[in-house]
C-alpha cells in the first residue's frame, strides 16, 4: 500500500488487547488439556476480531482515497470493511462475486454492507478469479469510478495485514502451549504465528476445501517478513464440505458449545474451529498439560 497522509484511525476505538478467557469444559478437562478463549470478537462492535487486525494497518495509509475489496455475498470482510469506512469517513465499494445476484434484492449481509455505505458491484465468477489480473482489475477500478483506489484483496490478506495480526502471536505470548484459528484466506494465521514467541506453535483450520492455504500462508509471510516465520500447521480436515457448509453434527455441537459456555458460536469459521479442537483433543494430539488458545475472530451474524 502507498500514502503519504495516514488516516487517523481514532474513531475505530478498539479493544486490545483482547481479552483471554479461560473455559472449564470437561470433555478437555478429563484429557488434561486447558483450553482458553482469546476473545476477538470484543476487539470493536462492528470491525469484528481478526479484521480489525487486518484492516487497520491498510485504512491507516488510505487517507482520502476510495477502498475497493472483494468478497462474496456473505462475506464478512465486505462487511467490516463497510463498517471501517462509514466510521472512518472513506468511501469504500465491494466487488461481489456473482453477476446473478445484481437483480435481486440484496441478503442481509449485503444490504448491511450498502446501509453503511458500500457501493457494491457484481461480477461474474469467471471475472472475479481474475482480479489479480492487472488488465482485469484495471478494467474493474474504471467501471467503479476509481482508478486511484486502495485495492485490498479477498479477505483483507496482504502483507500489511499480516503484520498487523502479528500483534495477536504477542498478546498470547507464553499463556498458550497452541494457539488455533479458523482460517479463510491465511493471512491472520501467517501474523499470528510470527507473533509467537519460539516454542509455542499455531494452528489453522481451514473453511475452505482445496489444500491450497500451506502455499498461500507461506507465500503471504514471505511477503511479509521476507522468509518464513513461527511454527504453524494447518488440518484441512474440519471444512464440512466448504466454505459456509455445515453438518448436523457440527450444528448440534455449536448449539451444545453454547449451551455450556453462554458463548454464541458463529458457525462460518469458529465453530468449525472449536469442533476441530474437541476431535483433535480427544484423538490424543494434544499432550497431557497443554493449553490451547482458540481465537474468536467472529461472531454471529446478523
Amino acid at each position: 500500500m502507498t500514502g503519504t497522509d495516514p488516516h487517523d484511525l481514532t474513531a475505530l476505538r478498539p479493544r486490545l488487547p483482547s481479552p483471554l478467557q479461560e473455559v472449564v469444559d470437561g470433555r478437555f478437562e478429563r484429557l488434561g488439556v486447558r483450553l482458553l478463549l482469546k476473545r476477538d470478537d470484543l476487539i470493536h462492535p462492528e470491525v469484528v476480531g481478526n479484521k480489525w487486525r487486518k484492516l487497520a494497518p491498510n485504512l491507516a495509509m488510505a487517507a482520502d482515497r476510495t477502498v475497493v475489496t472483494f468478497g462474496g455475498a456473505y462475506s464478512n470482510h465486505l462487511r467490516a470493511t463497510a463498517a471501517a469506512g462509514r466510521l472512518l469517513g472513506l468511501s469504500t465499494v465491494g466487488v461481489v462475486r456473482g453477476q446473478e445476484l445484481a437483480g435481486r434484492p440484496l441478503n442481509p449481509s449485503l444490504e448491511r454492507c450498502a446501509a453503511d455505505g458500500m457501493r457494491l458491484h457484481f461480477v461474474d465468477r469467471t471475472t472475479y478469479r481474475r482480479t489479480s489480473d492487472p488488465e482485469t482489475l484495471g478494467a474493474l477500478l474504471r467501471a467503479v469510478d476509481a482508478e486511484d483506489a486502495v485495492v485490498l484483496p479477498e479477505g483483507g490478506s496482504n502483507a500489511e495485514a499480516v503484520r498487523g495480526c502479528r500483534a495477536l502471536g504477542g498478546e498470547l505470548g507464553e499463556h498458550a502451549d497452541v494457539a488455533a484459528l479458523a482460517c479463510g484466506t491465511g493471512g491472520t494465521l501467517a501474523g499470528l504465528a510470527a507473533g509467537l514467541p519460539p516454542g509455542r506453535r499455531a494452528l489453522g483450520i481451514p473453511v475452505l476445501k482445496g489444500g491450497f492455504l500451506t502455499d498461500e500462508v507461506r507465500r503471504l509471510q514471505i511477503r511479509a517478513f521476507g522468509g518464513v516465520r513461527g511454527a504453524w500447521s494447518l488440518d484441512d480436515r474440519f471444512h464440512c464440505g466448504g466454505y459456509a457448509r455445515t453438518t448436523p453434527e457440527l450444528d448440534s455441537f455449536a448449539e451444545d458449545f453454547e449451551r455450556r459456555h453462554g458463548l454464541p458460536v458463529e458457525r462460518i469459521y469458529v465453530a468449525k474451529m472449536l469442533h476441530a479442537l474437541l476431535a483433535l483433543t480427544q484423538e490424543g494430539a494434544f499432550p497431557r498439560g497443554t493449553t490451547l488458545a482458540a481465537v474468536i475472530t467472529g461472531r454471529p451474524f446478523p
